[in-house]
């Protein structure tokens, strides 16, 4: 038996310059980080006892007999990739809810490649695993995906990412005085919306309108050498608030399925009980609110919000790990 352990990211510059639309013509570069809160992926061959060649247990329970049969795209599509031939059976336990914005589709792919790849009693390393994930799932399954996804669940860390015109990518590990990583931590907080969403969708209406947001979006890029310099500088972290709520207006025109009221006035209600700044996290139109606020106003800010799930968080470094590998036991 294989386990398999992958963090949500969480995005704070650049997003929408990582599609590859956008990134083979300009050039893309985002500020991310994975978070302690995880994808979890069990698998194992399949006992030949079964009709079903394949059990796939997700918020649905699938029971098949061939790769093309399965329902699920991700597995399909990574089974297929990875030439797996045995049956097996595959389980997926996640600690926050997927289609909320913290890259849980992607988390997803990474784990379940990582996963197979042991079973079979191969490594892959983070460069392979963060490239496959991104084949597989904008060239396979052919989702209107960006690529910083599957790179922050496969390295792990807090990273400047830049992806090259001709497709590949370099990571970058920002490196932070401890303290002052620590303030910045201590500055976040995550809300869930319980708003779920189409993140497809609403990726592909953002895609279709770069041609009519260009200025932005080099905007947005720009933002994340600033946000750098700022962190690593001695200046006020209230400024790196002010930044992502520069970031989130700019976001917000980028398709008109961004946003919505209610979200709208979730970032009201934040900014006028101290807030700095913040912005919604993914693609849009839901799921994860990442807020900028001072520690002595977040108390408040938990009172009323106190409808909203609040998510502790921090930032991880390890990325998609194999937690426990028993091949003995298959």
């Amino acid at each position: 038996m294989i386990i398999s352990r992958t963090p949500f990211r969480v995005s704070f510059f650049g997003g929408g310059t990582d599609y590859p639309k956008w990134s083979q013509e300009h050039g893309g570069v985002v500020l991310s980080t994975a978070i302690d809160k995880y994808c979890y992926i069990t698998c194992r061959y399949l006992p030949q006892f079964f009709e079903h060649n394949y059990r796939i247990v997700y918020s649905k329970i699938e029971n098949v007999r061939t790769i093309d049969e399965i329902g699920h795209p991700a597995v399909r599509a990574v089974l297929g990739y990875c030439h797996n031939e045995k049956g097996l059976e595959i389980h997926h336990d996640g600690d926050l809810p997927a289609r909320s914005g913290l890259g849980s589709s992607s988390s997803f792919t990474v784990g379940l490649i990582n996963a197979v790849n042991a079973l079979h009693g191969s490594y892959i390393s983070k460069e392979q695993l963060a490239a496959q994930a991104i084949d597989i799932e904008q060239n396979v399954i052919g989702e209107s995906v960006g690529s910083q996804d599957q790179i922050s669940a496969a390295f792990g860390g807090f990273n400047r990412i830049e992806f090259l015109r001709d497709g590949s990518f370099q990571v970058a590990p920002i490196i932070l005085r401890k303290n002052r990583l620590y303030e910045l931590q201590d500055n976040l907080m995550l809300f869930f919306t319980g708003l779920s969403r189409n993140a497809p969708e609403i990726a592909q209406s953002k895609i279709e309108n770069f041609k009519n947001r260009e200025i932005e979006l080099f905007r947005m890029k720009e933002m994340v050498t600033e946000a750098i310099t700022l962190l690593q500088g001695n200046g006020p972290i209230a400024d790196f608030g002010r930044l992502l709520r520069e970031s989130w207006q700019y976001k917000r025109t980028l398709s008109s399925k961004v946003t919505n009221p209610e979200i709208d006035a979730i970032f009201d209600i934040a900014m006028a009980n101290g807030a700095i700044g913040g912005k919604l996290l993914g693609a849009g139109g839901g799921g994860f609110v990442l807020l900028f606020v001072p520690p002595e106003r977040q108390a408040l800010i938990r009172e009323k919000f106190r409808h909203l799930v609040n998510v502790p968080f921090r930032f991880e470094n390890s990325g998609s790990r194999i937690v426990l590998y028993q091949p003995s036991g298959l």
